[in-house]
């Protein structure tokens, strides 16, 4: 993964660690861990762009969403891709923004078939008494298998 110049190089290692556990906690579907992770007032907005968006809010309405959305794979992997991570964003020492690429491998308990999804979140964490946390996610599909094409970049992603 890498980051952006500027800000507290903790910080930089300590997000990175937060996306580490985030994608760990996934990947276990281990969706209890997420109180750990997300503040109770985060927002999480899902966008499929086939679909509506979907917004979510606290750590257990997203563990309920994406235990449901993957229960229908019987492997499932989600894995950071890069994450370009902006401390210090707005000039506030707790908060920080992020840009992260992800990829999902699934395949289908049923029948068996692979497919894979690639992805944008836009993150924004705030540090709560020394420790960084999920504050806000938006994600925007890009690709995934079957779609004839790719999905065109979210406007207005600015890290600052």
């Amino acid at each position: 993964m890498t980051g952006d110049a500027g800000g507290d190089g903790g910080d930089w290692v300590a997000i990175q660690r937060l996306l580490a556990r985030y994608v760990d906690v996934v990947n276990r579907r281990d969706w209890p861990e997420l109180g750990e992770l997300f503040r109770p007032e985060a927002q999480v907005v899902v966008d499929r762009v086939t679909d509506e968006p979907i917004t979510l809010t606290g750590p257990a309405q997203v563990g309920r969403f994406i235990g449901d959305a993957i229960e229908r794979f019987g492997f499932f992997e989600v894995a950071v891709l890069n994450a370009r991570i902006h401390p210090g964003a707005g000039d506030d020492a707790d908060r920080a923004r992020a840009r992260v690429f992800i990829t999902e491998i699934r395949q289908d308990r049923q029948g068996g078939a692979w497919s894979h999804t690639y992805g944008v979140y836009h993150d924004t964490y705030r540090r709560v008494d020394g420790s960084w946390w999920f504050a806000d996610r938006a994600y925007q599909s890009l690709a995934r298998t079957g779609s004839d094409t790719g999905f065109a970049f979210p406007a207005g992603t600015d890290l600052g």
